[in-house]
């Protein structure tokens, strides 16, 4: 399963540091824009699908404004058990599922979904129109994606990195996808850019399904 190098970089040690980050401070920056604007659509009652969720931040915290379900789909397993203690201590775990797999490559892990949800995720995955693809046809309604901004400062920081990863022994990469070419894969599965919201670093979109 981590062809990517993925348990190595997303492995229970970030795990345990994203948990204790969460339960002092609550959701970071840009998982408080993704929850803004799923908000401002509706989540009163909705199913939700995050690929790549980590401990389960955003599920959590749109279970408490009202959606009646989330699941994540998972490449790496070392989030499992600070995700399970998560949802033990906020009551959700009758209203959670957690998948391992790549949706990718095994397009039958898991059915559609109200809203979808790709969170500091797209910079992580080298095939962006196979895993933006797959979220979009899993969206009846919305999906909200982050992904870094592109600019000469994010290139030559990934450009940078991406030189230094191998020396640590992993395969993993980093990635800066045009924004362009997400709203253009978004628009071929048939969702339409709605909202954007541009921070320093990140860049988080609203992307809805037509009436």
């Amino acid at each position: 399963m981590d062809c990517c190098g993925y348990e190595r970089v997303f492995g229970a040690r970030a795990a345990r540091h994203d948990a204790r980050r969460y339960r002092k401070h609550g959701p970071k920056q840009t998982q408080a824009s993704v929850i803004r604007l799923l908000r401002e659509r509706g989540v009163e009652g909705v199913e939700v699908l995050e690929i790549g969720g980590g401990i389960g931040a955003i599920q959590v915290e749109l279970l408490r404004a009202g959606a009646a379900r989330t699941t994540n789909v998972e490449l790496s397993p070392g989030y499992e058990a600070e995700a399970a203690e998560l949802l033990r201590e906020s009551g959700f775990e009758g209203r959670a599922e957690r998948l391992l797999g790549d949706l990718v490559t095994d397009p039958s892990l898991v059915a559609s979904a109200d809203a979808d949800v790709l969170e500091r995720v797209l910079c992580c995955y080298p095939d962006l129109p196979g895993l933006l693809g797959a979220a979009a046809d899993r969206a009846r309604r919305s999906l909200v994606a982050t992904y870094p901004r592109r600019n000469r400062a994010s290139r030559a920081f990934v450009r940078a990195a991406n030189l230094i990863l191998p020396l640590f022994g992993g395969s993993f990469r980093i990635f800066v996808h045009d924004p362009a070419e997400i709203e253009r894969v978004a628009a071929t599965h048939g969702l339409r850019r709605t909202a954007v919201r541009r921070g320093r670093v990140w860049e988080v979109a609203a992307f809805d399904r037509p009436a």
